[in-house]
């Protein structure tokens, strides 16, 4: 029997404003603000992005953006946009029974926030009902007791549901979550951090979450303050933009805004980024 095709559709939960300097880190607003135009509150825009990855009787999809849980007063506070997640798979004929399997990087809620969502009493339960949902033990143990500086980053209603109904697994490093789909880990951004390589015909389709989440953040200077680990974010994104040039990977960034993917491409000794439709 042939193989079933893998397809892939990067979809939108919509977009999220977040502070200009907590995102692009030590580098100065002069800088930053060349890449990305800050509003008046110096946030700038970023895309929630999320991948789709299709194979047979597989459906496997790689975060699951903010969900729509956030009240008012959040809303404002960063700019948030309606959620757009279901409203994509609906326009791929799919519906949330479909999903298979639910691949997070980590658990920062712009990630994890649309695993569950608010049933008529009020509360909250996972979104996706026959999913098996994909986290690093690392990651999940962060997440459940984070401390001071990292407990703005999550919230519990977004990943406890999932356990109560015994719909996690735990990973322990570099995995095959479905046929042709891996994940690495990486650390850097937050423990338990892990990027996804996709086999996508005779092309590695790689989703970094927030290792690498924009175009900007190819340059190594550029690393989010609220990296935990950030010399380890550097070295590992020296090894990977190395990788991904060598063996033409297709870049997809879970925050990239107008420019969601691309290629890495040496010309005349000198690396360069080539953005293309996806």
């Amino acid at each position: 029997m042939k193989p079933s095709a893998t397809t892939l559709s990067l979809v939108s939960d919509g977009t999220i404003k977040t502070d200009g300097g907590a995102m692009f880190g030590q580098l100065p607003k002069s800088a930053w603000e060349q890449l990305a135009a800050p509003d008046r509150r110096n946030r700038v825009s970023l895309g929630l992005n999320c991948l789709v990855i299709k194979n047979g009787d597989s459906c496997v999809l790689v975060d699951a953006g903010l969900g729509n849980k956030d009240p008012e007063q959040t809303k404002e506070r960063f700019g948030l946009t309606r959620s757009n997640l279901m409203k994509s798979l609906r326009a791929m004929g799919l519906t949330p029974r479909d999903v298979t399997a639910v691949v997070l990087t980590h658990l920062h809620q712009e990630h994890s926030g649309g695993c569950t969502r608010l049933d008529r009493s009020g509360e909250a339960v996972p979104t996706f009902p026959n999913a098996t949902y994909f986290i690093q033990r690392k990651a999940w143990e962060e997440a459940a007791s984070p401390n001071e500086r990292a407990c703005d980053l999550y919230r519990q209603e977004d990943f406890l549901p999932l356990k109560e109904r015994s719909q996690i697994t735990l990973l322990d490093g570099d995995a095959e979550v479905a046929p042709g789909t891996r994940v690495r880990l990486t650390g850097g951004h937050c423990n338990g951090h892990q990027m996804v390589l996709v086999n996508h015909g005779g092309e590695r389709v790689a989703f970094l979450g927030d290792l690498i989440p924009t175009h900007h953040h190819l340059g190594m200077a550029c690393i989010s303050s609220t990296d935990t680990f950030p010399e380890d974010t550097l070295a590992i994104k020296k090894d990977l933009v190395y990788e991904a040039e060598k063996c033409g990977w297709l870049i997809v960034f879970c925050h990239g805004l107008e420019t969601r993917a691309g290629y890495l491409e040496k010309r005349k000794g000198r690396l360069n980024f080539r953005p293309v439709e996806f």
